[in-house]
């Protein structure tokens, strides 16, 4: 699955240039306030990517197929006085550009040889300190394979794990 979040973080920082920071989420939006966490500084914009979870079917011979879910957060901070009159109510269409750019990217994207992500969900929220969040969740069909080595009598099998 780290070849999953690879790869993505490899195609995102390649393609959209203007996103100042592109790595794995482990938590650093949520850290922010907490003085007790030793991170290094979060730069915006920001697009933060998650593995939560995948769930697996038997596909026989010791191998199995998957359906991942992949949780994308393009973190935003939006320190624009938007209101109406404000003359600067073009920024949320500059947000709105970016997070269709990260989207775009991303639905129908290969990530690794199973399968395309496909958009499942999404939400957008306003974080402390004026931060904008764009989560989407995708999903993409991953498989492993394994063999089992061990020596049984004079038999012996063999371990491979293919991701």
């Amino acid at each position: 699955m780290e070849s999953l979040l690879v790869n993505l973080i490899n195609k995102i920082a390649g393609e959209l240039p203007w996103a100042r920071t592109v790595d794995e989420d482990y938590g650093q939006l949520e850290a922010l306030d907490d003085e007790n966490v030793d991170m290094y500084p979060l730069t915006f914009p920001a697009i933060l990517i998650d593995l939560p979870g995948t769930e697996w079917s038997d596909a026989g011979d010791l191998s199995q197929r998957g359906v991942c879910e992949v949780r994308v957060r393009l973190a935003i901070d939006c320190y624009d006085d938007t209101h109406a009159g404000s003359k600067t109510t073009d920024r949320i269409m500059q947000r709105e550009e970016k997070r269709k750019a990260l989207h775009t990217l991303l639905q129908g994207y290969r990530a690794s040889d199973e399968g395309a992500l496909i958009r499942t969900r999404s939400k957008f929220f306003t974080f402390n300190h004026g931060i904008k969040v764009y989560e989407a969740a995708y999903t993409c069909a991953v498989s492993e394979a394994t063999r089992e080595t061990r020596t049984v009598g004079r038999r012996k099998l063999s371990v491979v794990v293919k991701t």
